[in-house]
């Protein structure tokens, strides 16, 4: 009966403890009206109902904190553009919550405008941009806790792969802004973008069905797109010495982000 009853208080204060846990991990909006924090502000904006009179006040308050952050700030500023693109989204919309075909909309328009910079200044060293973020899903990361580099066969395929011609660089950024431009949802192409934000370089290998299949070089802290035919594949790699394994179906532009594997 003693066991039992401990058994009760040990889980009563289990439930406690996750439901404190739980309160304290909630943001608390009580003293919204009285912040001078963007971040908390916006934050707000973000999850408040369309009809809180709160927004009639807040949003301009917002805006106007907005603007004189950027009055006051060094011209090298990395939050200038951030604030600058929050501005832009509140005056038109209620905060700066965007949908998910939104920011496709965002980030393929930069990444023309990235490809059209690279035809008109003829860069093509490395080709990068953006796409729609897609989660890394089912994937997952096993192999060495130290980090590694490719290995010697590895490494000199990465060298070939990067190791392009200028025109074979220029055809690709055109068939890649051919593609961004073609909006026909029949197209039987898609882009694939893989974001390297490891130390390490890898290659991808993107495998489909037939001869579907795909190696993509991405150095380190770096990017690299390419255009694949649309359908579902298989998604591997070596990166700093662990393996990367996703399934991924890919019927529109996508980016893939892999970070440094944890131990």
């Amino acid at each position: 009966m003693l066991q039992l009853k401990n058994i009760f208080l040990l889980l009563s204060l289990f439930l406690f403890s996750a439901q404190f846990y739980g309160q304290q991990k909630k943001k608390d909006f009580r003293k919204i009206m009285h912040s001078t924090s963007i971040y908390e502000i916006d934050g707000y904006l973000r999850i408040a109902h369309p009809d809180d009179p709160k927004r009639a006040i807040l949003k301009p308050r917002l805006v106007e904190m907005l603007y004189e952050y950027i009055k006051y700030a060094h011209p090298a500023d990395p939050k200038i553009p951030e604030f600058q693109e929050k501005i832009a989204l509140l005056r038109k919309k209620p905060s700066t919550r965007i949908s998910y075909a939104e920011m496709t909309e965002i980030i393929k328009q930069k990444q023309i405008a990235k490809y059209k910079e690279d035809l008109r200044m003829g860069n093509f060293g490395s080709v990068q941009g953006g796409a729609a973020k897609q989660n890394s899903g089912a994937a997952s990361f096993t192999g060495s806790e130290s980090l590694a580099t490719l290995d010697a066969k590895e490494q000199e395929e990465f060298t070939t792969l990067m190791a392009s011609s200028p025109k074979e660089h220029k055809d690709k950024t055109v068939k890649i802004l051919n593609s961004l431009f073609d909006n026909d949802p029949n197209s039987k192409e898609s882009i694939v973008m893989i974001e390297n934000k490891s130390d390490c370089d890898m290659i991808v290998r993107i495998v489909g069905a037939g001869d579907a299949n795909y190696s993509v070089p991405v150095a380190a802290h770096s990017d690299n797109s390419i255009v694949v035919l649309k359908g579902d594949y298989l998604f591997t790699s070596k990166l700093c010495g662990a393996q990367y394994a996703a399934q991924k179906s890919v019927k529109q532009a996508i980016m893939v982000s892999l970070s440094m594997p944890t131990k």
